[in-house]
C-alpha cells in the first residue's frame, strides 16, 4: 500500500490539485506536496530490509489480464536510492523555481508532478510493459516544460530531443514485445519471467542492441548524446535540474535492471565495445567542455563524460564498478542538481551565461562561493566529497576489468579539475565586470535548496556506507542472475 500512495496517490493526485490552483498558489502547494512525497519515500525506507538484497514491498494487481501483463510494483535496495534521489531532489528543484515568474504556473508545476509519478514508476516497475508506460510518461511532461518555457530555440531543440527518445523508445519497445512472446504458456511480461528465458547467444545480440540504445540515448552516453547539450542549454534551469539529476538515471537504471540480467550472453559479447565508447565519451565530453564558454553548456559536456565513466563501471560486470555506478548516480544527481542551479542565480542577476563576461563574483558573494566551491570539489571527486566514492569504485572496476582503460578512463579526474576550475577562476574571481559589479549573496530560499545538496555531499563522502550497504545485496543478487 505504501508503494501505490508513493506511486499514484500522492504526486499524481498532488499534480491535478496544482492544475486547478491559478496564481502563486501553486508553487507553494507543489513545494507542500514534493516534500510529503520525499516523507513518504523516508516512510517506504522504514519497511524496507536492506540486508535483503530481493524485490521487497511488491504488489502486483492484474492490468490486462488476459494478455499477461500486471500492475507490478517493488523495490530492491537499487531501486529504493533512485526513489529517494527522485523523491529529495524534486522539492528543491520546484523551491529553486521561486523566484521565478512562469507563465501559467499552475500548468507549469502540475507537469513537474507528474514527470515525478513517471520517474518513480519507472524505478518501481516490475512489469517489462508497465515499465515502458512510466518510460514514457515521464517524457512527456518534461517535453511540454522544455518546449513552452524554453529559449528562443526551444522548438527545434525539443523535437530533437523527442525523436531521440521515441526513436529509442520503439527499440525497447520491439526488444519487450520479442521477449513477452518467448515467454512460455499464456505469455508474461513480468521481470522475472524475462530472467528465466532462455533465448540463444545469437537472438540476445540483437536484443542488446535493441534495449542498450533506448537506454544510451536516456542517458546519454557517446555517441547517442548530441541532443543533450543543446536541450540542457535551451529548457529552463528546472527542466535541466529534472533532466540532468533524475532523467538520466532512467537509462543507466534500464541497463541494471532489464539489460544486463535479460541478455547476459549479449552483454558478454558486447561489453567490452561498449566500455570502449564509453571511455571515448569521457574524453571527447572533457575535452569538448575545456573549450566551453557557456556555462550551461560547460556543466551538460562534463555530465556526458561522468556518465560515460558510470556505463564503462557497470559494463565491467564486476562489484566494484556496479557499485561505483549505483553510488555515483546519486552523486552525479546532487552535484549536477547543484551545479545548475547556482548557474541559475548568477545568470538571473547578471543576465550573462558567458564566463568571459563575469569575474570578481566572490568579492561581493562569499557564501555563494562557498557553496559553489562544495558542489564543484564534489564534481571533480575530491576525497571526502561524494564524487570520490561513486568514481573510485568505478575506475577500481574498469581497472580490475583492464589495465589501460583504466588509465584513460582516469583521465576523466584530471580534465575535470581542468575545465571546472577554470570555470571557477573565470566566474569567481579576478577584477568584477560591469554585470558584475553590484551582483549580491544568497536569499533564505536559495540557501534552503543549497545546503541540503551541500549536506548530502559531504554525508556520502564522510559515510559512504549509509548508502553501499543499501545497494550491496542488490548488486551481489544482480551479478548472480547475471552469472547464472
Amino acid at each position: 500500500m505504501i508503494l501505490t500512495a508513493l506511486l499514484l496517490l500522492w504526486p499524481a493526485l498532488a499534480a491535478l490539485l496544482v492544475l486547478l490552483i491559478k496564481g502563486p498558489g501553486a508553487k507553494k502547494v507543489a513545494f507542500v506536496a514534493a516534500l510529503a512525497e520525499f516523507a513518504l519515500a523516508l516512510v517506504a525506507t522504514s519497511y524496507f530490509n536492506i540486508e535483503n538484497g530481493g524485490i521487497q514491498l511488491a504488489l502486483s494487481i492484474p492490468w490486462v489480464e488476459s494478455a499477461g501483463i500486471r500492475f507490478s510494483i517493488g523495490m530492491d535496495g537499487i531501486s529504493l536510492l533512485m526513489v529517494l534521489l527522485t523523491t529529495f531532489l524534486v522539492p528543491l528543484i520546484v523551491l529553486s523555481s521561486f523566484k521565478h515568474d512562469y507563465e501559467n504556473p499552475n500548468a507549469f508545476y502540475a507537469l513537474i508532478l507528474f514527470m515525478q509519478t513517471g520517474l518513480i514508476g519507472v524505478f518501481m516497475a516490475l512489469d517489462a510493459f508497465l515499465f515502458y508506460f512510466f518510460w514514457e510518461v515521464a517524457l512527456i511532461p518534461i517535453y511540454f516544460i522544455a518546449a513552452l518555457w524554453g529559449g528562443e530555440n526551444r522548438i527545434k531543440v525539443t523535437f530533437k530531443f523527442f525523436v531521440y527518445t521515441i526513436f529509442g523508445s520503439l527499440f525497447m519497445l520491439a526488444a519487450f514485445v520479442y521477449l513477452y512472446l518467448q515467454t512460455p504458456g499464456t505469455h508474461s511480461s513480468d521481470l522475472f519471467a524475462f530472467y528465466q528465458l532462455q533465448l540463444d547467444a545469437s537472438t540476445q545480440g540483437w536484443i542488446f542492441w535493441f534495449l542498450f540504445i533506448a537506454f544510451a540515448i536516456k542517458m546519454p552516453v557517446f555517441p547517442f548524446h548530441t541532443w543533450q547539450p543543446d536541450t540542457y542549454t535551451e529548457s529552463p534551469t528546472q527542466a535541466t535540474m529534472l533532466l540532468s539529476g533524475i532523467m538520466l538515471k532512467m537509462g543507466i537504471y534500464g541497463v541494471l535492471r532489464w539489460l544486463l540480467p535479460v541478455v547476459p550472453y549479449g552483454v558478454s559479447e558486447w561489453a567490452e565495445f561498449v566500455l570502449i565508447i564509453s571511455i571515448i565519451g569521457i574524453v571527447y565530453a572533457s575535452i569538448i567542455a575545456i573549450r566551453q564558454r557557456d556555462l550551461k553548456r560547460l556543466i551538460a559536456y562534463s555530465s556526458i563524460a561522468h556518465v560515460g565513466l558510470i556505463a564503462a563501471g557497470i559494463f565491467t560486470l564486476n562489484e566494484q564498478g556496479l557499485q561505483g555506478g549505483v553510488i555515483q548516480m546519486l552523486s552525479h544527481g546532487i552535484n549536477v542538481v547543484g551545479l545548475f542551479f547556482i548557474i541559475d542565480i548568477i545568470f538571473s542577476r547578471t543576465k550573462t551565461r558567458e564566463i568571459t563576461s563575469l569575474g570578481g563574483i566572490t568579492q561581493n558573494a562569499k557564501t555563494l562561493s562557498i557553496f559553489f566551491m562544495i558542489l564543484l570539489l564534489g564534481s571533480i571527486a575530491l576525497p571526502l566529497t561524494n564524487g570520490f566514492v561513486g568514481e573510485f569504485l568505478l575506475l577500481s572496476g574498469v581497472f580490475q576489468y583492464n589495465g589501460w582503460f583504466g588509465a584513460v578512463a582516469g583521465l576523466t579526474i584530471i580534465l575535470g579539475a581542468v575545465y571546472m576550475l577554470r570555470m571557477f577562476q573565470g566566474v569567481m574571481f579576478g577584477p568584477k565586470s560591469p554585470v558584475t559589479e553590484a551582483f549580491t549573496d544568497l536569499t533564505f530560499n536559495e540557501k534552503a535548496v543549497l545546503i541540503p545538496l551541500v549536506i548530502m555531499v559531504f554525508w556520502i563522502g564522510l559515510f559512504p556506507g549509509t548508502f553501499l550497504s543499501i545497494s550491496e545485496p542488490a548488486v551481489g543478487q544482480l551479478l548472480s542472475i547475471i552469472n547464472r
